[in-house]
């Protein structure tokens, strides 16, 4: 996403902003297998993006195996941050959020590694809980959301973890504006954090070419993590009558999207919002498992970097329309960045909202004197 980028609710060309809405923000995302940042500025429906930056770092390539952070990936995303830092200070961001998610909490030098990163690039970093993440990813995509359907489960895919989150949408009162809702308020009833993800994935089961059960051992074995959780039965009925559906959000899936689509350039503005029925997500992938790892680095919306992650994704994907059945499928890029900003920003609104009160009852004292 370049400057001309908008965010969710920000069609453009809306009313000026006032002021003390000029205001910078940045959300930096360091994952397993992407560093990902959102430099924006508030507007009055939503946000607008000034600068993003994104790239492929693979943080836990390696982790599964040892569990460390290996020296190369420590690097690899040191130089990412650097150029991530750069453009927050060009920008002049006055609010940052920096999470580190997956990678940094299950590695034995996890800490370690956040503590270089500060000292090296000035960058503090945060590692979240899995819920604080699910709960983020969801605020990103609250405006996909289809407010006819009675509920909707949010997958957010990453390279070491996979992060669900059942919402109830039946509250026809309920008001799931990103602007005004804080993430801790979200309408999640449920959540369920595995520690699968396309990287975990793709090294434990790594390609067979010619293996037609190669991707089906993947699907079940996510669908491993995903039975037995009762928390989430309360939506059983409601998927099974049609009145619920998926919304996804990882690189993979949107580049199964951008693959279904025949796009010869990956274009975030016909990918984020797509709906896909579950037979086009089947078939997409039958066609992804049918195509050799050069044969999938060719491929526009997929490319080198994701040649060897992006069927893990798929499988992910199918595992999770396995257990929860639905037919529809809405394409996200957004998610988690989203949410860190618009966390951001509504903590502003808040603190300035506190600033203003006492004064606003100091002058209704003094008019009923």
């Amino acid at each position: 996403m370049g400057e001309a980028a908008r965010a969710p609710g920000d069609r453009g060309g809306g009313p000026r902003r006032a002021p003390d809405e000029q205001r910078t923000f940045a959300a930096l995302d360091l994952g397993t297998n992407n560093c990902r940042l959102l430099i924006a500025t508030p507007t009055s429906r939503g946000f607008r993006i000034v600068d993003a930056y994104s790239r492929i770092v693979r943080l836990g390539e390696g982790l599964s195996q040892t569990g460390r952070l290996s020296p190369d990936a420590m690097e690899r995303a040191m130089g990412a941050l650097r150029i991530c830092a750069d453009k927050i200070q060009r920008r002049g961001a006055t609010k940052v959020r920096a999470i580190a998610t997956q990678a940094c909490r299950s590695a034995e030098n996890g800490p370690e590694f956040v503590e270089q990163v500060e000292a090296r690039t000035g960058l503090r970093l945060s590692i979240i809980t899995p819920r604080e993440e699910a709960q983020l990813s969801v605020a990103g995509c609250l405006n996909l959301l289809d407010r006819d359907a009675e509920a909707a489960l949010v997958l957010d895919v990453g390279g070491g973890s996979t992060e669900l989150s059942w919402i109830d949408l039946s509250d026809r009162g309920l008001d799931v504006d990103p602007r005004r809702m804080a993430h801790w308020r979200l309408p999640i009833k449920a959540w369920l954090s595995i520690p699968i993800g396309v990287v975990t994935l793709a090294e434990r089961f790594p390609e067979r070419e010619g293996d037609p059960t190669w991707f089906r051992d993947m699907v079940e074995a996510v669908k491993e993590k995903l039975h037995d959780f009762p928390h989430a039965d309360p939506f059983r009925d409601t998927f099974a009558a049609g009145r619920a559906h998926l919304v996804g959000t990882s690189g993979a899936i949107t580049s199964l999207a951008g693959l279904h689509l025949g796009l010869r350039r990956y274009d975030r503005t016909k990918v984020d919002g797509l709906w896909m029925t579950r037979q086009e997500c089947e078939a997409v992938a039958d066609r992804l498992a049918g195509l050799g790892p050069r044969e999938r680095a060719a491929e526009p919306c997929i490319g080198p970097d994701r040649a060897d992650l992006v069927l893990a994704g798929a499988a992910i994907l199918q595992a999770v329309q396995e257990v929860w059945p639905c037919e529809r499928v809405r394409v996200a890029d957004r998610g988690l960045r989203e949410g860190l900003l618009l966390s951001l920003m509504s903590e502003q609104r808040r603190r300035r909202g506190r600033r203003r009160r006492p004064a606003h009852a100091a002058r209704e004292a003094v008019a009923a004197s």
